[in-house]
């Protein structure tokens, strides 16, 4: 094979062409000896190297394809300009690019949302100064992070977002020890990626001072209670305590106070529970009258999965008998219950830890007749073994499921104009936790708080602060209108 062929070969195997008339042209012009066996050979080179089905879309012969395509670079807000996320002919996934320390630094996002790729793109960004940090052996100040000016921008590498990334790195340490759990971790990991990152992310750590907390805390007041903005605070101390640790501050500033008002969530009586049951009765199987599309957009809920589901029903009694809380559907399994019949019938319900708390729960002798229910119905369509879950079984992405519950829990809600109480409280799936506490509360038989709270997964004073803080005098008429007994002595 000469020279040239050998070159046009690997041209056309790189741009991809088909246009085989035009290249057996060329080729009879430039390499008539061995006309033949070259256009064999280019042939056989087209059908190993066909085009990319996505050239049309991203780009064309002339692009090189693993160069960016100009219109989806896109910046990172509250991040220098170097790091971007963008996509190029050669992939479908966002990709991310970094220009630290003399270096563009890139990686697959392996995401095609340009949401996800944003995150991730913070993490790698966090992860590089991380890096750095670890392997230099020199005080890192100084070093060029984002040079949108001639002279360029020089910061320190003390900054939030490095204390931010070895604080959640020491965090994950901990949910690998059993300290912290998994929930909270991502919690954790979304506060820092809504609000501080953004605002405070290349902010040399000394410069969150009080005034500064302060600017956030009137900048979050806009649009946030106090518990989130005291939530919040809490994240930014944590990643100050890191810095104190690791000798970039000398002590935490002082922080602003603020106020927390409790604000419980609105339980429901009996008669509306009642309601709320022979609701989510009757609309079994019908359709959810909301827009499908709107449905996908804000709640991503599938097309086949907008009709009203067994489901709920089973779980709204559920919950109300057995004291678990919303989180505890997704992951309950048949293995987790166990139906314990003597002197009294109820479920133990061994489920994995919550909030620190581990111990078996004791339902209801109603939440029996519900399980047996389900159980009954999920024999029938092979899903009752013990690693099967008692809700939604067929839905293997269990936070789906669990949002898709509270989207048919909200249309229940809405039918019967149930979704706020009398004193204007929200209320929503976890509502029926609260209602199945203040219910023993009021109707129990000489229960003490303590019993409850053990039995709940919570704390007296959580009970005491929250579940009981609706509880009134009219409530337990009863209790105060009865009188003590008298006892004559006996002569």
């Amino acid at each position: 094979m000469c020279a040239f062929h050998r070159r046009f070969t690997i041209h056309s195997a790189e741009s991809g062409s088909t246009q085989s008339n035009c290249n057996a042209q060329v080729i009879n012009s430039r390499c008539c000896t061995h006309r033949n066996v070259q256009l064999d050979t280019c042939e056989m080179q087209l059908t190993l190297f066909p085009a990319a089905a996505n050239d049309e879309r991203f780009g064309t012969a002339q692009r090189e394809r693993t160069v960016p395509i100009p219109e989806t670079i896109t910046p990172i807000p509250g991040y220098p300009d170097k790091l971007v996320v963008f996509k190029m002919a050669a992939s479908q996934y966002w990709q991310v690019r970094c220009w630290y320390q003399g270096k563009t630094h890139r990686r697959s996002t392996k995401s095609q949302s340009l949401r996800v790729a944003q995150k991730f793109a913070k993490r790698f960004y966090e992860w590089l100064l991380v890096e750095s940090r670890q392997l230099s052996q020199e005080p890192l100040f100084g070093v060029v992070l984002n040079d949108t000016s001639k002279a360029g921008a020089t910061i320190q590498l003390h900054s939030f977002g490095v204390m931010a990334a070895k604080m959640f790195s020491s965090e994950q340490a901990r949910v690998k020890r059993g300290e912290f759990s998994r929930d909270s971790l991502l919690v954790l990991r979304n506060r820092l990626d809504k609000y501080l990152l953004p605002r405070w992310g290349a902010t040399p750590i000394e410069q969150i001072d009080y005034k500064e907390l302060m600017k956030f805390v009137d900048f979050m007041s806009l649009h946030s209670s106090t518990t989130t903005i005291s939530q919040y605070l809490v994240v930014v101390r944590k990643v100050l305590h890191q810095s104190v640790r690791e000798g970039a501050l000398e002590k935490l500033p002082e922080f602003p106070k603020v106020k927390v008002k409790s604000a419980s969530r609105g339980a429901f009586t009996p008669t509306e529970y009642w309601r709320i049951l022979r609701t989510a009765r009757s609309l079994r199987g019908k359709p959810h009258p909301g827009n499908k599309q709107d449905l996908r957009k804000h709640h991503r809920i599938v097309y086949e999965d907008c009709c009203m589901p067994p489901d709920l029903a089973w779980a709204v009694g559920f919950m109300v008998n057995s004291f678990i809380r919303p989180s505890d559907i997704r992951t309950l399994k048949h293995k987790h219950v166990e139906i314990v019949t003597a002197k009294h019938t109820y479920l133990r319900l061994t489920l994995p830890e919550t909030k620190k708390h581990d111990a078996p729960i004791v339902t209801l002798f109603p939440a029996v007749r519900i399980y047996r229910e389900i159980l009954k119905y999920q024999k029938l369509l092979g899903k009752a073994s013990p690693n099967d879950y008692l809700f939604m079984p067929d839905r293997k992405d269990r936070k789906y499921a669990l949002s898709m519950l509270s989207v048919m829990f909200n249309w229940v809600l809405s039918l019967l104009d149930f979704k706020k109480n009398a004193h204007g409280q929200d209320r929503s799936l976890y509502s029926l936790r609260h209602s199945a506490i203040t219910f023993r509360l009021l109707y129990g038989q000489g229960i003490d708080l303590l019993t409850l709270a053990r039995n709940a997964r919570t704390s007296v004073d959580v009970i005491h602060n929250h579940y009981a803080s609706t509880v009134n005098g009219e409530q337990n008429i009863a209790l105060l209108q009865s009188r003590r007994s008298r006892t004559t002595n006996s002569a």
